[in-house]
């Protein structure tokens, strides 16, 4: 057995509408199609919503549930708002730099390029206030290989420490946060 791609992720959404507009203009992902059900399948719970799928150049998707009946739209208060974010890859640090212009152009708050050392990106909120990340890998081959080499090794130090090692491979490659 073998995972062979990722289907979709699926997130709430404010407004269903909003949100297609927002990442068809905005971000020029495809709205592909809607479910819209009173009954949630895997559990027969009454929960009128419609969930929708925007797809992906690598043909995932991205999905999202507008609840009819829910309570306000809310975030873990105990994760910092910088860690649970969409990340979407680009070629190019000219189209990280050309998504930055659109959107502040479209009058989002838009951080970044902030420059990672093995990417660079920028950072900014959807309609619904999900952290988006435009991101492009600048890392070598020779930087990837020690990554993947060193992978196992760092995270049994953290394990052990919960602390960032102090190991020059890795100081070397990355920026401190």
């Amino acid at each position: 057995m073998k995972i062979n791609g990722l289907s979709h992720v699926a997130y709430r959404c404010v407004n269903a509408a909003e949100t297609v507009k927002f990442y068809t203009e905005l971000l020029g992902l495809r709205y592909s199609y809607a479910v819209a059900e009173n009954k949630v399948p895997s559990t027969g719970a009454v929960y009128p919503h419609i969930h929708i799928f925007l797809e992906n150049g690598d043909g995932s998707y991205l999905g999202f549930f507008e609840l009819a009946d829910g309570e306000p739209m809310g975030f873990d208060p105990n994760t910092p708002s910088w860690v649970q974010h969409l990340a979407f890859r680009v070629d190019s640090e000219a189209e990280v730099e050309a998504y930055r212009q659109k959107l502040k152009a479209a009058g989002l708050d838009v951080l970044g390029v902030t420059d990672h050392a093995i990417f660079k990106s920028i950072y900014f909120h959807d309609p619904s206030g999900h952290r988006i990340e435009i991101t492009c890998e600048t890392m070598s081959d020779e930087t990837r290989a020690q990554f993947e080499a060193n992978a196992q090794a760092l995270l049994a130090e953290w394990d052990r420490t919960k602390r960032a090692p102090d190991v020059s491979w890795h100081r070397a490659h990355t920026v401190s946060s």
